[in-house]
């Protein structure tokens, strides 16, 4: 199926009557013309979506005023490679709005006599300082601090290198002008995009009344330049999840998931108030940079544990704010407290002298352990707070490495970024063992 191109016509900046013409499908116009609080644009791969972020971006300054805005990448090559290009052919050749500099701090700055023509007439504002565009990338969040914008533009947020605490910084740096922000992304997996953006769609903020996450989806196909030969034949070819993530752009679960008996819909809850009878356990792993840390109780009655709370501080800390953090989480203490591999009792040692005792796991093998949540998983046994955005983010993104052929290899993918997993993995193992009703073969037989 085929789009006829459609096409709005935009007046650039301090050019005379010159009009320069964009080529938009319908997808993309309609993307730029949403009031959505967060544009989300799913768009399969060669939808369009990249191209149309230095147009919205454009949009949004003449409409929100001089300072400062953003353009973020998931990671510096990506954003020299993909996002910086489109953005300068746009606001540095055609719209000829001022220039790039680079250096430590990558920027945009408008031109002052061409912010005026570019505002309608509105008096430029920063007599010593343009308005500027800032290009930061999501793999280092503190990247992204430090500074107040009035709109961002999110290039390939859906991606995993594209962390959730890089996007809750973009949302500090617009929150003092409300400012708006533009997504475009393909659906690469099921993260904290998906949970917090796509899951949300079409809500309305009962505040100000304006939708908070306006959805724009669009397929690969629905670009008119896009060959209709190589839709046919990735949809041929392809394993049916990877033509719908790619191409279709449709969230699905990929192959390769640890936990693919994780089921949202039975295991997230909304929290509920802990009995003060209900034991409590916590799962450690130590880190010199993300020692992190996952709450539980038990429910007696019905044999569920509840993960309701989660520890991952965003900066360094010394062992005895990381104990006096925990304890302020959970005051009451712990029946059970587990953490760490065999050979990190150093760290044991260290949290019990600033006192919080935390015993060394009897289950040491990943696999063994992981069997054990999965089981639990299962068996239903596992609910989880929907509050817990770290850990939810970790779970519906820990997986395997795939294969040449998409097939699921023994290999973790990024294993040493999953703290809370690991975390989960030691206290679940460890109580699951105590309990003696989950023995530590196949549980994926269960």
């Amino acid at each position: 199926m085929s789009v006829k191109p459609q096409f709005r016509t935009y007046r650039p900046a301090g050019r005379g009557k010159q009009v320069v013409q964009y080529h938009f499908h319908a997808g993309q116009i309609k993307a730029l013309q949403s009031e959505g609080r967060t544009v989300l644009v799913l768009a399969g791969t060669q939808g369009g979506k990249t191209v149309a972020g230095p147009v919205w971006l454009f949009n949004e300054i003449r409409k929100a005023g001089p300072g400062d805005y953003l353009a973020v990448a998931p990671t510096y090559p990506l954003m020299q490679k993909k996002m910086l290009p489109e953005f300068k052919k746009v606001w540095q050749e055609d719209l000829r709005l001022g220039e790039y500099v680079g250096g430590a701090i990558k920027e945009f700055r408008i031109d002052p006599a061409q912010q005026v023509k570019l505002l309608r007439g509105t008096p430029y504002e920063g007599d010593t300082t343009p308005s500027r565009v800032l290009f930061g990338h999501a793999q280092d969040p503190d990247s992204l601090e430090s500074m107040t914008a009035k709109g961002a533009w999110l290039d390939e947020a859906g991606q995993k290198k594209f962390k959730l605490g890089s996007y809750e910084a973009i949302q500090r740096r617009l929150a003092i002008h409300s400012g708006r922000e533009l997504i475009t992304t393909t659906p690469y997996y099921l993260g904290w995009l998906k949970k917090m953006l796509h899951d949300r769609a079409g809500e309305v903020d009962p505040d100000t009344g304006r939708v908070s996450v306006d959805m724009v989806r669009f397929r690969s196909i629905d670009n008119p330049s896009f060959p209709l030969s190589v839709w046919n034949k990735a949809k041929r070819d392809l394993p049916a999840w990877k033509f719908r993530l790619f191409y279709e752009a449709i969230f699905t679960r990929p192959a390769g998931m640890i936990y693919d008996c994780f089921n949202p819909d039975r295991h997230i809850i909304d929290p509920i108030e802990i009995p003060d009878n209900w034991q409590r356990f916590l799962g450690v792993d130590f880190g010199g940079l993300h020692t992190a840390a996952m709450f539980y109780a038990f429910n007696p009655e019905t044999k569920q544990h509840y993960a309701y709370a989660e520890y991952f501080p965003k900066e360094k800390r010394t062992i005895r704010e990381h104990v006096k953090a925990i304890q302020a989480i959970e005051p009451r203490g712990f029946t059970l407290a587990v953490g760490g591999a065999p050979s990190e009792d150093q760290w044991r040692y260290e949290f019990a002298e600033n006192g919080l005792g935390i015993d060394r796991p009897r289950i040491t093998p990943v696999e063994v352990g992981i069997d054990y949540v999965y089981a639990t998983h299962k068996r239903d046994k596992l609910l989880i707070f929907n509050t817990l955005s770290y850990y939810l983010n970790e779970k519906e993104n820990y997986s395997r490495k795939l294969d040449d052929s998409d097939q699921p290899t023994e290999e973790i993918e990024d294993k040493n970024t999953f703290h809370l997993m690991d975390s989960e993995r030691y206290i679940i193992s460890e109580v699951a063992e105590l309990e003696g009703e989950i023995t530590a073969v196949s549980m994926r037989s269960i």
